[in-house]
């Protein structure tokens, strides 16, 4: 009996962790048929929508990520954080 709470208190603790991480925004969260409304979300308060959004959806296409907000938050996606344009600029929105 003690073996089996054990077991469920880690998968409780498990699962928790996989739900937090996704809620977050972690690489893979986004499947890429959301990626269109998550880039929507993001490029929403840009002043150059269109190029926001085929920039954003391209780096969601690739990370299956998008930061949340409409600036910042990077850190919640590093791969869409540290993707770079051919100048070495930050590519992604």
């Amino acid at each position: 009996m003690a073996k089996f709470r054990f077991s469920f208190i880690v998968f409780i603790i498990a699962f928790m962790a996989i739900v937090e991480i996704s809620i977050a925004g972690g690489e893979g969260s986004v499947p890429i048929g959301e990626c269109p409304s998550a880039c929507g979300v993001r490029c929403s308060a840009t002043h150059h929508p269109g190029e926001c959004m085929d920039v954003c959806i391209d780096c969601c296409g690739k990370c299956l990520c998008v930061p949340s907000g409409t600036l910042g938050n990077k850190d919640e996606c590093p791969c869409y954080r540290d993707m770079k344009t051919k100048k070495g600029l930050p590519k992604c929105p």
